[in-house]
């Protein structure tokens, strides 16, 4: 009965992506609309599938197929759902609907319009195949074969999307997860050797029989680093923050979202209840990297300056208390743990769409060159912003809480053969991240959102743009960027020591070029929007502009192409700038249904948790 849902919510986007090949160039206006079509199509099957789950059965797999699918070695197609998939397939659906969204209208759209359309939605819908497909999957070879589909599709969505380091942060990526991929594919072949059977439903109601320990320890261990590359867990983390920084907004947005929930949920629909024992010796590891991950994250968190790396070392921490709770072996700890991936994909799949409408429109993610204010000029995304990092730091009455709470809680008691004490300094480890993780989002906040904006500040002291300090590009620009600005008194002449290079003598007529070396001497002025003046602010005459104003172009970006190394600048005497627009509608529209559910999780955390529990206490049965 409607096991068909299994087939139809990949099958819907792969017959999509395959129909993208055929359609014609005279439809590309269209192929936005196209894409966002199917993903909506996508996310009813997924609403369907949630209305019609049996909930009292939700320890057993539901909507299963189950046909032979390569019967001389006999390898079934077999699919279904249960408790633990279930949360993780709705999450992927709504996440891949609303980066369609974000992508139909306004900004989003016209950047990417120029920029093969046609292989973005290709890419996205592929994407969306192997993820849903992993939470399905009931074949260990299926389940790799869906494991391994995301790895291009995210490849090329980050190499021709992404910023300007996207070829090294691509590669990095990929070949990272494809040497994790090849250890994990070692171990599910040696469960298949030693059980005869790769069906994930007998090998789980099997609990390890047939498997001598140390043949478990060595299985969970390979396939523990495959899955611990895609988490990721420190110390294999290090392809995450390229990765996140130059990829494109719903790159980032599903990566985070989605694509780490693979790496953890493979723990706990394989490693853990196929190889009881192997978890069993080595959950005290685990638990160590987890810790050192959590406060690694933090403390790499402290010291970024990009806000979108920033997010992204968040992840290594956050992730750390998934592990946590895997570690613990316990329903509690592996229920937080759960928890814990379904917020962490709301809250940071919308911290991720944040940032990508700051640099949409400061065209930075340079904290400090943001200038700060931005509750001030830009009331509603600031606010939003501040939700979702409150939210991010575990706030209670947010999604955040309550998953890292049953974690620490979980190791607390550990499972039963596990190392009370050593679990008790994992549990005061890991809350001391908790309070680490507050600290770096309180500074980001100081830093984006609170003060006054740079522009408002000097119209309060009474700075004059014929007062303001006169910097060169480069080091010392990027020093001033979070330097208050007190009114100086008028500068003098510059004379002897001070004089900077090929200044003409007085009396000189001036010299309407750059200084030597391309450096141009600029006001460092805060966040700018990529809008051109007002026209009624602009000089009717372009000589009324100084020389070196003429240099600069309305985005903050001097006319060659390059930025400016502490970020956006303004020429000095150049007419102010528009405010950048606040919260759009097809922001808005994509953004509010991650706010509904990181508060309705919340505020309502057995929501969640009676679907996961008694596929938990069944997973758990032989280490319980």
């Amino acid at each position: 009965m409607m096991a068909w849902l299994s087939v139809a919510l990949p099958a819907v986007p792969l017959l999509g992506a395959l129909l993208l090949l055929l359609a014609p160039n005279r439809l590309r206006p269209l192929l936005h609309t196209y894409g966002l079509t199917l993903s909506g199509l996508t996310l009813a099957l997924a609403v369907l599938m949630a209305a019609t789950f049996d909930y009292s059965r939700a320890a057993r797999p539901q909507f299963e197929v189950d046909q032979a699918w390569i019967p001389g070695l006999g390898l079934r197609f077999h699919l279904g759902v249960d408790g633990i998939s279930l949360p993780l397939i709705v999450l992927t659906a709504l996440l891949t609907f609303l980066c369609f969204v974000y992508l139909c209208w306004g900004a989003a759209r016209k950047g990417f319009v120029g920029a093969r359309p046609r292989a973005l939605v290709f890419t996205l819908l592929v994407l969306e195949v192997g993820m849903i497909g992993t939470f399905l999957a009931l074949d260990l070879l299926l389940f790799f074969v869906f494991f391994e589909i995301v790895l291009i599709p995210m490849y090329f969505l980050i190499g021709i999307w992404g910023g300007g380091g996207r070829r090294a942060a691509s590669v990095k990526f990929i070949l990272y997860t494809l040497l994790g991929s090849v250890v994990m594919l070692l171990g599910l072949l040696l469960v298949w050797a030693q059980t005869g059977t790769l069906d994930i439903e007998a090998l789980s109601a099997a609990h390890g029989a047939g498997m001598a320990r140390s043949v478990q320890i060595l299985a969970f261990v390979a396939i523990g680093i495959g899955l611990a590359v895609k988490t990721p867990m420190w110390p294999l983390h290090t392809w995450l923050p390229d990765a996140h920084t130059e990829a494109p907004t719903v790159g980032s947005v599903l990566l985070a979202g989605v694509l780490l929930k693979m790496g953890t949920y493979g723990f706990a629909r394989i490693a853990i209840p196929i190889l009881p024992e192997g978890a069993m010796a080595v959950a005290p590891w685990l638990g160590a990297f987890a810790v050192v991950g959590i406060i690694y994250g933090a403390l790499a968190c402290l010291a970024q300056r990009d806000l979108k790396r920033m997010i992204a070392y968040s992840s290594v921490g956050h992730m750390g208390f998934v592990l946590l709770g895997f570690a613990t072996l316990t329903p509690v700890g592996i229920n937080g743990a759960l928890f814990a991936n379904v917020a962490h994909g709301l809250i940071t799949g919308l911290l991720f769409f944040l940032a990508g409408a700051i640099k949409d429109r400061y065209h930075t993610a340079d904290m400090p060159s943001l200038g700060g204010g931005m509750l001030a000029t830009l009331p509603r995304l600031g606010s939003l912003l501040t939700f979702a990092s409150i939210a991010s730091l575990g706030l209670p009455g947010l999604a955040g809480f309550w998953g890292e709470m049953l974690a620490l809680f979980g190791a607390f008691q550990p499972a039963n053969g596990l190392p009370r004490a050593l679990f008790l300094t994992y549990m005061a480890i890991g809350g001391l991240g908790a309070v680490l993780t507050a600290a770096y989002f309180l500074v980001m906040l100081s830093r984006v959102t609170h003060g006054r904006p740079r522009a408002l500040s000097d119209e309060r002291e009474g700075v004059t743009p014929d007062e303001r300090p006169v910097v060169p590009l480069g080091s010392t620009a990027r020093r001033s960027a979070t330097a208050t600005l007190d009114p100086p008194p008028r500068p003098e002449p510059y004379s002897g020591r001070n004089k900077p290079p090929n200044t003409p003598e007085p009396g000189t007529p001036p010299d309407h070029t750059a200084p030597s070396g391309g450096e141009a001497y600029l006001e460092d002025a805060g966040p700018l929007n990529s809008g051109t003046p007002s026209d009624n602010a602009r000089p009717s005459d372009d000589d009324a502009w100084p020389p070196d104003a003429r240099a600069v172009s309305s985005g903050g970006a001097l006319t060659g192409g390059a930025e400016p190394a502490g970020g956006p600048q303004r020429a000095i005497g150049a007419p102010p700038q528009q405010a950048p627009d606040d919260i759009r509608s097809y922001e808005l529209l994509a953004w509010t249904p991650l706010v509904a559910l990181i508060l309705l999780f919340g505020l309502w955390p057995g929501l969640l948790l009676s679907l996961t529990t008694p596929a938990v206490q069944t997973l758990l049965g032989a280490v319980s």
